[in-house]
């Protein structure tokens, strides 16, 4: 409604003053529980009550043969600032190998300040993935910050896992993300994305250092919306040459 205002106010101002009054306060948010990116989550508020199912799909090519990790997510807005997940399922196929349940996850996402009003948005996330002699405990600030439709997100994550018999084999993980994306139109965003990731093997030393870069793309359609990147590893490690990634977000 303030953006309705704004436009007729200044209207008599000039067809070109009137223009650019519409592309500014055009609705460049995304909706709350949409993503711009795939590798990074967003600051943002949620819908109470809202339910959205997402289904992931993670193409990497391996040495060993490629491999396909699909997770399907049911996520809920219990307020404007908390959202709950539940992934009830990751399962993955690797070429030549038998497909396989990995493990199943809840996480949660707490919104402090707002990408739009505040000087920075930010959050807080964290995940719990269990199975059969598997445990993973990960944790992520999220910060973003909104220009109109421009949207800058870091992540920065920690994980600690355990698996094997007794839970006894342990390995570290510290990721960072970076992405930009600009809004062409209310239902296209284009963009990059930057990973970069680091593995400590019993909590010791690091190991390689790999880092990726690509491209990223967003359709929103009335209650559905895709989003999909590319990434190349840019270091010479054991990690994948190159993956892919596309969510399908279905809103209820």
């Amino acid at each position: 409604m303030k953006s309705l205002h704004l436009i007729s106010s200044i209207r008599n101002a000039g067809p070109a003053v009137a223009l650019a009054a519409t592309l500014l306060s055009a609705p460049f948010a995304t909706n709350a529980s949409e993503r711009r990116f795939v590798y990074s989550y967003e600051a943002q508020s949620y819908v109470p009550g809202s339910v959205e199912l997402e289904n992931w799909v993670t193409w990497q090519d391996r040495d060993g043969g490629d491999r396909f990790d699909f997770r399907h997510e049911i996520e809920w807005g219990v307020s404007e600032r908390l959202q709950i997940g539940f992934y009830f399922v990751d399962w993955r196929h690797t070429e030549g190998a038998e497909t396989e349940y990995h493990d199943t996850a809840i996480e949660a996402i707490y919104n402090l300040t707002n990408p739009n009003t505040d000087w920075i948005g930010s959050s807080l996330y964290g995940e719990v993935k269990f199975a059969h002699e598997f445990l993973e405990l990960e944790g992520k600030v999220i910060l973003q910050k909104n220009w109109g439709p421009v949207s800058l997100v870091y992540n920065a994550t920690l994980e600690a896992e355990w698996e094997e018999d007794g839970l006894e084999e342990t390995k570290g993980e510290i990721e960072q993300t970076l992405g930009l994306s600009y809004m062409v139109s209310p239902k296209l965003s284009l963009g990059v994305e930057t990973l970069t990731a680091v593995e400590f093997e019993d909590w010791g030393g690091a190991g390689d250092h790999a880092l990726y870069l690509g491209p990223n793309a967003s359709l929103r359609l009335e209650r559905q919306w895709f989003t999909a990147a590319a990434l190349w590893e840019l270091t010479g490690t054991e990690e994948p040459d190159f993956q892919l990634r596309a969510i399908w977000g279905i809103h209820f």
